[in-house]
């Protein structure tokens, strides 16, 4: 583990600590995450290592919160509505990841240069438009699936 994922690391903690949570409450040792709720939202929080061909690599925090499963109909107005709330949700992207029948609220940072203010920004903006999302994605979009 580099310095820098040992201070981020340890910035998470913190920042748990902060809303009242133990890191025995939110961290999965053997998948390396903090996982907890905000209202009607699940967080994930963790540190991902991208490698690259030439030997270099970059560290990310990202952020993660399922909202919804892909409704069965009206997909064009669904998939045009995501669109939008990526225009107007700043920090926060709607993401579907492959092989996944999920949408979620994504958030990614490259961790150099982090402070704590910044990450608990972030997770915090994480926090609300998830919990504002999930709600609003359901209401707008009803399917038996969520």
């Amino acid at each position: 583990m580099t310095a820098q994922i040992e201070k981020v690391t340890g910035m998470i903690h913190q920042y748990v600590e902060s809303i009242g949570l133990t890191q025995e409450q939110v961290f999965d040792f053997e998948k390396n995450t903090w996982r907890w709720r905000k209202g009607s939202a699940s967080i994930e929080v963790f540190i991902q290592t991208i490698r690259f061909d030439n030997g270099g690599s970059r560290d990310y925090l990202r952020i993660f919160s399922p909202l919804l499963q892909i409704p069965a109909n009206d997909l064009l107005s669904f998939y045009r509505h995501l669109l939008q709330l990526n225009d107007t949700n700043l920090g926060v992207k709607i993401t579907i990841m492959p092989n996944s029948n999920w949408v979620y609220a994504t958030y990614e940072r490259d961790i150099r240069g982090m402070d704590y203010h910044e990450l608990a920004t972030c997770i915090a903006d994480m926090e609300y438009w998830a919990d504002t999302l999930d709600d609003e994605l359901k209401n707008a979009f009803p399917d038996w699936n969520n």
